[in-house]
Order: structure tokens, then C-alpha cells, then sequence
């Protein structure tokens, strides 16, 4: 499987990576679900939703409601699929 991976930076500059899930652009913005393949207590994978800053390599929070429940419905969806 070929996974989809990008680095980033922390806030004090110190390089690492995280797995991307989807990709959604709208407004020049690109959104993307990723996860950094840590596990919560249930065993299950933990996806994270953010606003992709290329130029600075760095993720910001989702602002616009409607935007985070689109990709919030996709993901579902995607899970359902694949269960």
C-alpha cells in the first residue's frame, strides 16, 4: 500500500510525520484527515481533521463548522465502507 505522507513541523521547529487520509479542497483551502498512527484506549486509530499550510509545512485547526463536518461525514462514511 502506497501511503500518502507529509512532514511537518512542531512549534519549535523539530520535524515529523503524519499519514494522510483524504484530501478536500474548497475556498484555497486544503483540508485533510490524518492521523499520526497513535491508538486511543479502544485500539482504534486516531484521525485528526486540519487545514494544511504548505508553505509552512504546518497544520492549523478547522475553523468553519460546515467544513469540519463535511470531512467528519466523509470519514464516517469511509469507515462504514471498510467495516
Amino acid at each position: 500500500m502506497n501511503k500518502n505522507i507529509i512532514v511537518l513541523r512542531d512549534d519549535n521547529g523539530k520535524e515529523f510525520q503524519v499519514e494522510v487520509y483524504l484530501t478536500y479542497e474548497r475556498d484555497n483551502n486544503t483540508y485533510v484527515a490524518y492521523t499520526d498512527n497513535t491508538k486511543d484506549s479502544d485500539g482504534k486509530e486516531r484521525v485528526y481533521l486540519g487545514i494544511y499550510d504548505k508553505e509552512n509545512s504546518l497544520l492549523n485547526p478547522i475553523d468553519n463548522k460546515e467544513d469540519y463536518n463535511i470531512l467528519e461525514s466523509i470519514l464516517s462514511s469511509i469507515e462504514k465502507k471498510n467495516n
